[in-house]
């Protein structure tokens, strides 16, 4: 597995996925094995989404690569993280950081979080990494504002919610577009109080995010 590890980085390094040493030592120290059902693990290192429960997956690498590279984030922030799975981009963004600073990580499915809490915890995530179970297009004001947002999963629209949580000169990173075709994932960058610069960076497939501000669990 080692091996497949690092065949894995190297790809994500070829086909600049990966941009950063801190992105890739990030990647080299998370074992994606520990955030995923026994039996997956043996597709641990294959550069695709795989199921968890309850009809949700956890992130192909080269996205989670992707998304760490364009939150440019940096040791000390204060991160949000909409949909947490089983704790596998959480543990990766907390790596980026050298657990330096911390990240709150939402998720609407109960058994999905006491999940990722254990699988945290179990690889030295506890004091870095806080899960809450919850509505993640609300956001989670009490650690808030934030330095960066980010969301595992496709939104109709941004959340004004989100918006309002993020600190002035953050970044939001979101996918958004049809419930179960492809997302343009949207890079908002919050220049003052009301004024937000937006950017594309491509089409993507994520889950729906569900909640009072996303799509309707029916």
């Amino acid at each position: 597995m080692i091996d497949e590890k690092k065949i894995l980085i190297e790809n994500l390094l070829k086909n600049g996925y990966i941009q950063s040493e801190k992105v890739k030592k990030a990647m080299e120290t998370v074992e994606r094995e520990e955030f995923i059902p026994k039996n997956m693990k043996k597709y641990a290192y294959l550069d695709r989404p795989l199921p968890l429960s309850k009809g949700q997956t956890i992130s192909a690498p080269h996205m989670v690569a992707f998304i760490c590279e364009k939150l440019e984030i940096k040791d000390g922030m204060n991160i949000l993280e909409i949909g947490t799975g089983f704790g596998y981009n959480a543990a990766v963004i907390s790596e980026v950081m050298n657990k330096k600073g911390h990240v709150y990580s939402i998720e609407r499915i109960e058994s999905l979080a006491k999940t990722a809490i254990n699988n945290l915890k179990r690889n030295g995530y506890e004091k870095s990494v806080d899960v809450i179970i919850g509505d993640g297009t609300l956001g989670y004001e009490k650690g808030g504002p934030y330095d960066r947002i980010y969301g595992t999963a496709g939104n109709p629209y941004v959340p004004e919610s989100l918006k309002k949580q993020l600190k002035v000169g953050g970044r939001l990173l979101i996918p958004i577009g049809d419930k179960s075709d492809f997302q343009d994932l949207i890079c908002i960058f919050k220049e003052s109080e009301n004024k937000f610069i937006e950017k594309s960076l491509g089409e993507v497939v994520f889950v729906p995010m569900i909640g009072k501000y996303g799509w309707s669990e029916k």
